[in-house]
Protein backbone atom coordinates (compact mmCIF):
# COMPACT_ATOMS: atom_id res chain seq x y z
CA UNK A 1 0.00 0.00 0.00
CA UNK A 2 1.28 3.43 -0.66
CA UNK A 3 2.34 5.77 1.92
CA UNK A 4 0.01 8.42 0.40
CA UNK A 5 -3.02 7.00 0.98
CA UNK A 6 -2.25 6.27 4.68
CA UNK A 7 -1.44 9.58 5.07
CA UNK A 8 -3.82 12.07 4.68
CA UNK A 9 -2.06 14.99 7.06
CA UNK A 10 0.72 17.32 5.24
CA UNK A 11 3.83 17.60 7.59
CA UNK A 12 5.31 20.90 6.25
CA UNK A 13 8.48 22.91 7.92
CA UNK A 14 8.82 26.28 8.80
CA UNK A 15 12.61 27.90 7.62
CA UNK A 16 13.56 28.60 11.04
CA UNK A 17 13.02 24.48 11.94
CA UNK A 18 14.32 23.96 8.59
CA UNK A 19 17.40 26.46 9.88
CA UNK A 20 17.68 24.65 13.62
CA UNK A 21 18.05 21.44 12.27
CA UNK A 22 20.40 21.71 10.26
CA UNK A 23 22.58 23.08 13.17
CA UNK A 24 21.55 20.73 15.29
CA UNK A 25 22.53 17.76 13.17
CA UNK A 26 26.39 19.39 12.98
CA UNK A 27 26.47 18.15 16.39
CA UNK A 28 23.73 15.46 17.04
CA UNK A 29 24.61 12.78 14.20
CA UNK A 30 21.64 10.64 14.66
CA UNK A 31 18.30 13.80 14.67
CA UNK A 32 16.74 12.08 11.99
CA UNK A 33 16.21 8.76 13.56
CA UNK A 34 15.14 10.49 17.03
CA UNK A 35 12.64 12.86 14.94
CA UNK A 36 11.07 10.70 12.68
CA UNK A 37 8.58 8.77 14.83
CA UNK A 38 7.21 12.12 15.38
CA UNK A 39 6.90 12.95 11.86
CA UNK A 40 5.31 9.77 11.14
CA UNK A 41 2.74 10.35 13.97
CA UNK A 42 1.92 13.55 13.09
CA UNK A 43 1.63 12.23 9.07
CA UNK A 44 -0.89 9.64 10.08
CA UNK A 45 -3.02 11.77 11.79
CA UNK A 46 -1.33 12.13 15.57
CA UNK A 47 -1.20 15.00 17.73
CA UNK A 48 1.58 14.19 20.27
CA UNK A 49 2.98 16.31 23.08
CA UNK A 50 1.22 19.45 25.34
CA UNK A 51 -0.79 22.26 24.29
CA UNK A 52 1.53 25.27 24.65
CA UNK A 53 -0.46 27.70 27.09
CA UNK A 54 0.25 31.53 26.31
CA UNK A 55 -0.33 31.28 22.57
CA UNK A 56 -3.25 32.28 20.40
CA UNK A 57 -2.84 29.56 18.73
CA UNK A 58 -3.61 25.69 19.45
CA UNK A 59 0.17 25.17 19.73
CA UNK A 60 1.57 22.05 21.06
CA UNK A 61 5.69 21.21 22.34
CA UNK A 62 7.01 16.93 21.96
CA UNK A 63 9.52 16.32 23.45
CA UNK A 64 11.84 13.34 21.78
CA UNK A 65 15.08 11.64 22.84
CA UNK A 66 18.31 13.09 21.74
CA UNK A 67 19.92 9.81 21.65
CA UNK A 68 23.20 11.42 20.65
CA UNK A 69 23.34 12.37 24.52
CA UNK A 70 22.51 9.98 27.54
CA UNK A 71 19.60 11.93 29.97
CA UNK A 72 16.55 10.92 27.78
CA UNK A 73 13.68 13.03 26.93
CA UNK A 74 14.81 15.58 29.67
CA UNK A 75 17.43 16.41 27.82
CA UNK A 76 16.32 15.41 24.41
CA UNK A 77 14.51 17.53 21.78
CA UNK A 78 11.60 19.66 21.67
CA UNK A 79 9.44 20.23 17.99
CA UNK A 80 6.57 23.16 18.13
CA UNK A 81 3.75 23.03 15.36
CA UNK A 82 0.48 24.73 15.63
CA UNK A 83 -2.78 23.08 14.44
CA UNK A 84 -3.44 24.58 11.55
CA UNK A 85 -6.47 22.87 10.06
CA UNK A 86 -7.44 19.00 10.18
CA UNK A 87 -4.86 18.16 7.57
CA UNK A 88 -1.89 20.20 7.85
CA UNK A 89 0.87 20.60 10.36
CA UNK A 90 3.65 22.64 10.17
CA UNK A 91 6.81 22.26 12.50
CA UNK A 92 7.66 25.48 12.93
CA UNK A 93 10.78 24.91 15.18
CA UNK A 94 13.22 22.17 16.72
CA UNK A 95 15.46 22.85 19.59
CA UNK A 96 17.89 20.69 22.03
CA UNK A 97 17.40 21.24 25.72
CA UNK A 98 20.72 21.21 26.42
CA UNK A 99 21.24 24.11 24.56
CA UNK A 100 18.39 25.78 25.27
CA UNK A 101 15.70 27.04 27.99
CA UNK A 102 11.84 26.69 27.09
CA UNK A 103 10.91 28.90 24.13
CA UNK A 104 8.86 31.94 24.94
CA UNK A 105 5.26 32.11 23.66
CA UNK A 106 6.40 35.29 22.01
CA UNK A 107 9.07 33.55 20.51
CA UNK A 108 6.61 31.17 19.03
CA UNK A 109 3.90 33.69 17.87
CA UNK A 110 7.12 35.36 15.77
CA UNK A 111 7.97 32.21 14.45
CA UNK A 112 4.40 31.08 13.44
CA UNK A 113 4.23 34.95 11.86
CA UNK A 114 7.22 34.85 9.94
CA UNK A 115 5.94 31.68 8.46
CA UNK A 116 2.50 32.50 7.32
CA UNK A 117 3.86 35.38 5.59
CA UNK A 118 6.23 32.41 4.22
CA UNK A 119 9.81 33.67 4.76
CA UNK A 120 11.67 34.19 7.93
CA UNK A 121 13.30 37.54 9.08
CA UNK A 122 16.41 36.11 7.74
CA UNK A 123 15.17 34.99 4.23
CA UNK A 124 13.31 38.13 4.28
CA UNK A 125 16.68 40.27 4.25
CA UNK A 126 18.56 38.16 2.90
CA UNK A 127 15.95 36.92 -0.02
CA UNK A 128 17.23 33.36 0.29
CA UNK A 129 15.12 30.35 -1.22
CA UNK A 130 14.99 27.56 2.07
CA UNK A 131 15.76 24.00 1.31
CA UNK A 132 14.75 21.06 2.45
CA UNK A 133 14.97 19.71 6.05
CA UNK A 134 17.97 17.91 6.04
CA UNK A 135 19.84 16.16 8.97
CA UNK A 136 23.66 16.79 8.30
CA UNK A 137 24.61 14.20 6.53
CA UNK A 138 22.34 15.32 3.49
CA UNK A 139 19.43 12.96 3.78
CA UNK A 140 16.36 14.76 3.54
CA UNK A 141 13.58 14.45 6.49
CA UNK A 142 10.16 13.41 5.35
CA UNK A 143 6.61 12.29 7.01
CA UNK A 144 7.00 8.93 5.23
CA UNK A 145 10.25 7.48 5.43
Amino acid sequence: MSNESMSPIQVSFTPEFKRNLHKLSKKYRHIKSDLQPILDQLANGGQPGDQVSGVQHEVFKVRAKNSDAAKGKSGGYRLIYPVKNELERVLVTVYSKTEQSDISGDQIRQIIEAAAANTSPEQKASGAEPNPPTDGAGTTLTPDS
